[in-house]
């Protein structure tokens, strides 16, 4: 495995050899672990069947779960996807960004039967993050990257997370440190004209409805094990090790203690251990330290993570989201 840190600060660090290398293993039909804003993403070329197969045999990922293809523009996804007027406003006002669209497939599209799971939609997304905005256009491919992490574990956030759970699979690495948003992308329907929200993510319900001006729907049959239309909705998912329990008033000696701001949690001072995810009750910084909180936690040698009660709306609700599958009776994600 290869591991390159990029620093994107720099004007010229798309031209250097670390990325024209990492360029070549993806299209060589090997993986690659590439950042986004949100999450570590396991990526290849969407348009190989071969190796999106690789991704689902790394991650253990059952294959009825579809991907995500991301794209260097909204031009490049428009090649792939039947975009509504409702998908193109979206479209216009958060790509790039941590939005994923889920829309019909273009006859032409190039993508794979395994990345789209056989449904007759795709999940495109056209990310922040610079260096697979890059990758795409680099390599003239979409590139199917869901989490880089064994499936139904907890996502990664930092280039050691993906290393510990699938180092030996991966062709190439990318670091550029922790990812500034920290939970996976939103993802919304428009295969059909009520935009549905699939999965609450790294944009906030509230600023799509107001794009949209309207209500997004919660997709009926969210989190069924059978067939989801989309990456993140089956019902046990992002589960640490220790058992998880939401909503928590106290917490014990043998506990470690997921809490959220300023207000002491009662038996803080005794827990086995404690993150606070936002001491100042900032939900994004909330979001951003999630994943790398539940991880930590997780490897303390607690057998309970308490998690404190979390606001509900703007960024809220992608955490609780998480929480929630994380608690859930465990199944294969």
């Amino acid at each position: 495995m290869q591991r390159w840190t990029l620093d994107t600060d720099l004007p010229n660090w798309q031209s250097t050899p670390q990325a024209e290398a990492v360029a070549e293993v993806l299209l060589s039909g090997n993986l690659a672990a590439i950042p986004t804003e949100t999450v570590y993403g396991l990526a290849a070329d969407a348009t190989n069947g071969l190796a999106c197969a690789k991704i689902f045999e790394a991650k253990g990922r059952p294959q009825f779960n579809p991907l995500i293809s991301h794209l260097p523009s909204t031009e490049a996804a428009l090649e792939h996807g039947a975009f509504s007027d409702k998908a193109i406003r979206l479209a216009k006002a958060f790509w790039p960004g941590p939005m994923t669209l889920v829309v019909p497939q273009r006859a032409s599209s190039s993508i794979s039967d395994l990345a789209t799971a056989g449904l007759a939609s795709v999940a495109l997304r056209v990310p922040e993050g610079p260096v697979m905005r890059f990758l795409a256009e680099k390599t003239g491919r979409p590139l199917a990257a869901p989490s880089a992490n064994r499936s139904g574990r907890i996502s990664p956030t930092r280039a050691e997370d993906v290393i510990a759970d699938l180092g030996p699979a991966l062709g190439a690495i990318v670091d550029t440190g922790p990812c500034p948003v920290g939970i996976e992308s939103t993802i919304v329907g428009l295969v059909d004209d009520q935009p549905l929200l699939l999965r609450p993510g790294g944009l906030a319900r509230e600023d799509i409805e107001a794009v949209l001006g309207e209500q997004l729907e919660w997709a009926e049959g969210n989190g069924t094990e059978n067939a989801p239309t989309a990456p993140g909705m089956l019902s046990s998912h992002y589960a640490p090790d220790a058992k998880l329990v939401m909503n928590a008033t106290e917490a014990s000696p043998a506990d470690a203690l997921l809490s959220f701001g300023p207000d002491p949690f009662p038996g803080a001072e005794r827990a086995f251990s404690e993150i606070n995810l936002s001491p100042s009750g900032n939900l994004a910084e909330a979001a951003a330290n999630l994943f790398h909180a539940m991880r930590t936690l997780d490897s303390s040698g607690a057998d309970v993570i308490r998690a404190q009660i979390i606001p509900n709306f703007g960024l809220g609700e992608a955490i609780n989201d998480r929480l929630r599958r994380a608690a859930a009776p465990r199944g294969t994600g």
